[in-house]
């Protein structure tokens, strides 16, 4: 389908049907998300590091699973289309949700966290679907617009549970995320429309493999590798920040709210400026956008391993947010634009495998560095990691920099 027949289709509709869709899977999502170490400390007597560790497991088990089944599921994609995948992705998720909720130790814990591998990818598709119906020139402002409806529904998710969870439980938490999910299974069954042209099973076995189809198959693994190490450092704090906040209030207070309100910090200035970011790289250059919110990225993660107040912590937090409104937006924007159009839930899939296998390498590392050493050297390591990130961008892809200063010219 080439940008004339896009521009015709209903790419705006389906823009703000799967924002608002993505916006409650995000609630969903993050409604548990932050508070999950603290469920695993109510199923054992846990020692520090025990917890720390469990609680990366735990964490980290989903995401492993889903970087195996996800290319799966993206070859399925490309053969019957995102929308079925955007309806199997929240059905499965809300079952497991379910699961989640009835388990009472941290064995049928995993096993529920597997489950919920198995049918991740909900955003993702959302992703995927936008960006095979959006005119090409119109795709960073698009896919810049579509993360501020799941990073919307972070920032309420994590303040609505912490409501929820101090005021019932955490358990009832879960069975509230179960209905959730079930309502955006309906919304994308009913109201999403693609346009969608199936591929031929036969005519793919006679192409090329999809490295060899690719311009520039460095640049697209590098991209990769850099969607795995943002989420490496986003999920390396989600197993301790609970934690961490829990023993800068000295366990006093209502921990579960003002753990949430500090999850949901990084929202807020994500939604206002992913879409300007997107704008600003449609128009100026995409490479600059992420060189610049990596640089950033950096300087506000490494502070956070010195803080000493809660306050403190809520302000970098909240800056955070401005990093990942140029990071994930710009390498999405850029896999778009930089491989054929009849694999693009290949590459997305694939991008959500190294998203997963960030989110697991993210949870592990940061649980074991937590159990290990202490809360501030997941922060410190986070920050060297997005570093190293940074210059194997610079000197591994200095032709995407090139492209884009010439695009900005």
């Amino acid at each position: 389908m080439d940008d004339a027949m896009r521009e015709k289709g209903p790419w705006r509709r389906n823009l703000s049907v799967l924002w608002f869709c993505t916006f409650v899977a995000g609630m969903a999502f993050s409604e548990i998300s932050p508070f999950l170490s603290l469920f695993v400390s109510q199923m054992g007597d846990f020692s520090k590091a025990q917890l720390s560790l469990w609680s990366g497991l735990i964490y980290a088990v989903a995401y492993l699973v889903t970087a195996i089944v996800s290319p799966l599921w993206g070859r399925l994609a490309d053969r019957t289309g995102r929308k079925v995948m955007l309806v199997r992705a929240s059905l499965g998720i809300g079952f497991a949700t379910l699961l989640m909720a009835l388990c009472t130790n941290v064995w049928a814990l995993l096993g529920a966290r597997i489950v919920e591998g198995i049918f991740d990818g909900y955003i993702p598709n959302a992703q995927a679907l936008v960006a095979s119906q959006t005119p090409r020139e119109h795709s960073g402002a698009a896919l810049g617009t579509l993360v501020t409806g799941s990073v919307s529904g972070t920032l309420l998710g994590p303040v609505i549970g912490g409501i929820l969870a101090q005021a019932f439980s955490i358990r009832m938490t879960f069975f509230i995320t179960t209905g959730l999910l079930m309502v955006v299974a309906l919304m994308s069954g009913l109201l999403v429309q693609e346009s969608f042209v199936r591929v031929d099973p036969a005519s793919q076995k006679n192409q090329p493999g999809l490295l060899r189809r690719l311009a520039d198959p460095k640049l697209i693994v590098i991209l990769l590798i850099s969607t795995m190490v943002v989420q490496m450092g986003n999920s390396s704090i989600y197993p301790i920040i609970s934690l961490y906040i829990q023993e800068l209030m000295h366990g006093q207070g209502a921990i579960t709210v003002v753990a949430g309100v500090i999850a949901a910090l990084p929202g807020i200035s994500n939604i206002l400026a992913a879409p300007r970011l997107g704008r600003y790289g449609d128009r100026r250059g995409s490479g600059r956008v992420l060189m610049g919110c990596y640089l950033f990225a950096v300087l506000v993660y490494l502070p956070q391993g010195f803080i000493g107040s809660v306050i403190g912590l809520g302000v970098l937090r909240l800056l955070v947010g401005v990093s990942d409104a140029g990071l994930f937006p710009t390498i999405q924007t850029l896999l778009t634009k930089n491989v054929p159009v009849d694999a693009t839930s290949t590459i997305f899939s694939w991008n959500q495998s190294f998203q997963a296998l960030g989110s697991m390498f993210g949870a592990f590392f940061g649980g074991l560095l937590a159990g290990w050493l202490d809360y501030n050297a997941v922060f410190i390591a986070t920050a060297a990691m997005l570093l190293v990130n940074l210059l194997l961008l610079r000197f591994g892809a200095p032709e995407l920099i090139k492209d884009e200063a010439k695009k900005a010219n």
